[in-house]
């Protein structure tokens, strides 16, 4: 038995829970816990058949929020925490490292990163190995060394205490969901991006200095160069019509739509000021 417990955040994900729970069986984790948001598919009933506990928990609003709260009330025994999507898994490779490895590391380390592929579902599960590959992510640590940054929407990342190790192996982001979906979910994700980067504008605290550049460029410009960047200089192309059609959607087509929900934003708040303004000289005007 691996001392690790694995907590997975789920809603509705009936199409990829039992293929995270069957890549995590050689791990022999301690425990596997499944924070469901009250799924009507049957998202539970496939948790608990592996052997998963399921916890149910109404949504807070976001996925920090929601990871927080598994912290602060499961009862975690082990002595360290993976977090993962369901529609993530582990790699036989990173499996064997993680049993290799984790006893050997000294106690001042209290975190470990892992690289992460993508295997696209809707073009027919092609690993896109070039333009981002590899995404480096905190997803092991100690039990009481990390929690999410609350404030976070998007792009949450893991605060630890303690020292990070980086191992060799990748975990698998492979989602299967249709096109449509996967467009409808981007849509949410664009709003919810929009938000968080006009608030970083504001108040100039940025989580990853390479968003604070990447925002100061003029607005769909960045979009453009951000494609131009993965798909020509970090050699995208070489993927073929699976990388185009990736690095189009997800590099430029996502990041315009972000651009578009930053422009509505601004307006919004523009009309919001001005009606302020004129509330305002309407009630001066009304007190003389």
């Amino acid at each position: 038995m691996t001392d690790i417990a694995v907590v997975i955040l789920t809603q509705n994900e009936k199409l990829h829970i039992q293929r995270c729970l069957e890549r995590l069986a050689p791990l022999e984790p301690r425990q596997v816990v499944v924070v469901d948001c009250f799924s009507t598919d049957g998202t539970q009933a496939i948790a608990t058949s592996l052997g998963a506990t399921v916890v149910e928990h109404e949504w807070p609003g976001n996925q920090a929020a929601q990871f927080n709260w598994a912290l602060d009330n499961l009862e975690i025994k082990a002595e360290w925490i993976l977090r993962l999507d369901a529609d993530e898994w582990l790699s036989d490779e990173l499996i064997a490292e993680i049993k290799d490895k984790l006893q050997t590391l000294t106690k001042d380390v209290g975190g470990v990163v892992f690289k992460r592929r993508h295997y696209v579902g809707w073009l027919g599960s092609k690993w896109i190995k070039r333009g981002m590959y590899p995404t480096r992510i905190l997803r092991l640590f100690r039990t009481g060394h990390a929690r999410y940054a609350e404030d976070m929407v998007m792009d949450e990342h893991l605060v630890v205490k303690g020292g990070v190790v980086e191992f060799d192996n990748d975990f698998v982001d492979e989602s299967l969901i249709t096109f449509a979906d996967w467009q409808e979910k981007h849509c949410g994700y664009a709003k919810r991006e929009a938000m968080q980067a006009l608030e970083s504008m504001k108040s100039g605290v940025w989580t990853d200095p390479r968003k604070a550049k990447y925002y100061r460029l003029p607005r769909y410009l960045r979009a453009l160069a951000y494609f131009c960047v993965r798909y020509f200089l970090k050699l995208g192309f070489l993927d073929g019509l699976a990388g185009l059609r990736w690095h189009f959607w997800q590099g430029l087509w996502y990041r315009w739509l972000v651009d578009r929900e930053i422009g509505k934003l601004r307006r919004g708040q523009a009309t919001g000021n001005r009606e302020q303004e004129t509330g305002n000289r309407e009630q001066v005007i009304g007190n003389r």
